[in-house]
């Protein structure tokens, strides 16, 4: 059985805001096997960005539990957190931003690995630099240049390196290729696959792109308005997905199909919720074309309908139940 190196339980963050509390993360429980990847999906402001930082403890949660390498973190102090960032790393969004301009890419690359004091001598964090820079497909030529004198590309190599220097166990991956090219996205990908094959790395791979989280990654949870609506394995998302909002994402992708023969798609209506002061129902019933009585009556949990298809769907809930009361009654 594979080894769980990551479990978080129903953990929330919360934000406090003139006109209420706003639901950032709701309620969110999953889990990552070592060496595996985790695609986490959805559109904008539906809070995987704050899950990633809360799992990190970038920001401290409202309530709920993390769980990392046996470990219980959720009440640990910074001073604990420090001893514990060498094993857990972030990948940024935007390679440029997270970068210091006023340092070259040597001094980028070995800051972890001095402040983190994993190794001594001038001479041995050059040569561990270098074997970074290598690593991620960063010429040293490179090694006395700064964050402004590359592309996004090689920036994002940086971060790479940077995440890598400290030899972790999980990476976070935020968007790491959304500010990229498509031809520069490929290769950030393929270099993040090999490196996972390589050191056995664990990652939470943050995406809009179904593209790309269908491509990275072994099991993928939808989320919407800071909750996780389903979560399955990448395949059975796509060939499979029981939720509405996932399957108004999946036919939102785009198909390079043009005339008659292309197929119809149908888009969601209406505007987001607002995620202050929310009901007590399901966050999608006000732009679902399947909403009915039973959406409005309570928010339904996240339930598995099938092995590893976990769905929070009161409607496919309810529907299910019938099925099985029905089966039962033809048995009997």
């Amino acid at each position: 059985m594979a080894e769980t190196i990551l479990k978080v339980e129903n953990l929330t963050k919360y934000f406090t805001t003139p006109r209420g509390m706003l639901h950032a993360v709701d309620g969110v429980s999953f889990s990552v096997e070592k060496g595996k990847t985790l695609g986490i999906v959805g559109e904008s402001g539906c809070g995987k960005s704050t899950t990633g930082r809360v799992i990190l403890k970038l920001i401290n949660p409202t309530s709920g539990k993390i769980i990392f390498d046996g470990q219980d973190i959720t009440n640990y102090s910074v001073r604990q957190m420090r001893k514990l960032r060498v094993q857990m790393q972030m990948i940024f969004q935007d390679p440029f931003s997270s970068l210091d301009p006023r340092q070259s890419v040597m001094q980028l690359i070995s800051e972890p690995i001095i402040e983190h004091k994993l190794m001594q001598g001038k001479a041995e964090i050059e040569k561990r630099t270098l074997e970074l820079m290598d690593i991620v497909g960063l010429a040293r030529r490179y090694v006395n240049t700064y964050p402004h004198e590359l592309d996004g590309g090689r920036r994002q190599r940086i971060g790479i390196a940077r995440a890598l220097a400290v030899n972790p166990k999980l990476i976070v991956c935020d968007e790491p290729v959304s500010a990229l090219d498509v031809s520069i996205q490929a290769q950030i990908l393929n270099l993040l696959k090999s490196l996972q094959k390589e050191f056995g790395l664990t990652y939470i791979f943050i995406t809009h792109n179904l593209a790309v989280v269908k491509y990275f990654s072994d099991d993928i949870a939808v989320m919407y308005l800071g909750q996780m609506v389903e979560k399955a394995p990448a395949d059975l998302i796509f060939e499979r997905p029981l939720h509405p909002y996932t399957k108004a994402l999946l036919e939102a992708v785009p198909v390079p199909i043009v005339g008659k023969d292309r197929p119809a798609r149908r888009l969601i209506r209406g505007e987001i919720t607002s995620p202050v002061n929310l009901p007590d129902e399901c966050r999608f019933c006000s732009r679902c074309d399947y909403t009915c009585d039973v959406c409005r009556e309570h928010d339904p949990a996240l339930v598995e309908v099938e092995p590893a298809h976990f769905v929070a769907c009161a409607r496919i809930r309810h529907v299910e139940d019938a099925a099985m009361e029905k089966t039962r009654g033809e048995k009997e």
